[in-house]
């Protein structure tokens, strides 16, 4: 924590600007020129970006910044922070030098991936109280409860993307892998998502998207998905399980 506190400074400022630069605009983007925009748009677009539903305050909060931006920042710095746990650590020599000091290798794995929790959490936090002060002014009608449950669901994802790469950094010991990992993860839910939004002969793809486990429900209109949010914390625990274990079995390069 201590090591990336600049790091998570500037994350928290760039998500502070994103709120700052869209949530304002909803009244002026809420009207009849702007439904008759999107509504010339290809239909296959508006619902793969999830525009359908952006002419309400949490619909256009999901649109603009969960589902779309800061899904973006968050899986980016869950990615950079989840490789160079491990990973970034071994390349550097960094890893061995921790190690020959006591510290088990089980127990580096899951502090970190405490760590890293602790970032995204704090994101979390901080994001759902600047919403909540552009609430009313931006006339959002966001309910405290279902923003709390969208903000469960962001958290989650970004978590799961994070661990994606630590595990792989664990695996593998490069951090080029670990990043690409945790990326394709990331791009893999989003894409499945946005297949089965365009045919409904694809909706099954939503089974197996992390992405639509944690929006499927829409959690800032209808609160909380228990079983969608489940299913993204256990896949977040079983890539953390893997990564201790698989560091605690290999060797660390020199």
């Amino acid at each position: 924590m201590a090591d990336t506190w600049r790091a998570t400074l500037v994350w928290t400022l760039a998500l502070t600007a994103a709120l700052l630069l869209y949530l304002p605009l909803y009244p002026s983007m809420n009207s009849a020129d702007m439904r008759n925009l999107i509504e010339g748009l290809p239909p296959e677009l508006v619902q793969a970006l999830g525009y359908a539903e952006m002419f309400s305050g949490p619909g256009y909060v999901q649109a603009t910044f969960f589902g779309l931006l800061g899904f973006v920042f968050i899986t980016v710095a869950a990615v950079s922070w989840g490789s160079t746990a491990v990973a970034g650590a071994e390349e550097s020599g960094q890893l061995e030098l921790v190690l020959s000091h006591g510290v088990g290798r089980v127990q580096l794995v899951l502090e970190s991936a405490l760590g890293l929790f602790t970032r995204l959490l704090w994101f979390a936090v901080f994001t759902t109280g600047l919403i909540t002060i552009l609430n009313r002014p931006s006339e959002l009608g966001l309910e405290p409860g279902k923003l709390m449950a969208g903000e469960a669901a962001w958290l989650g994802l970004g978590y799961l993307s994070g661990s994606l790469s630590l595990t792989v950094g664990a695996l593998t010991g490069r951090r080029s892998l670990a990043v690409g990992a945790g990326a394709a993860g990331a791009a893999y839910g989003y894409v499945l998502n946005a297949l089965a939004n365009q045919d409904t002969d694809l909706a099954w793809l939503r089974d197996i998207s992390p992405y639509s486990w944690a929006y499927r429900n829409a959690p800032l209109t209808e609160g909380i998905d228990v079983p969608g949010l489940a299913l993204v914390a256990a896949a977040g625990a079983v890539f953390t399980t893997v990564a201790a274990l698989a560091l605690r079995r290999r060797d660390i390069l020199g």
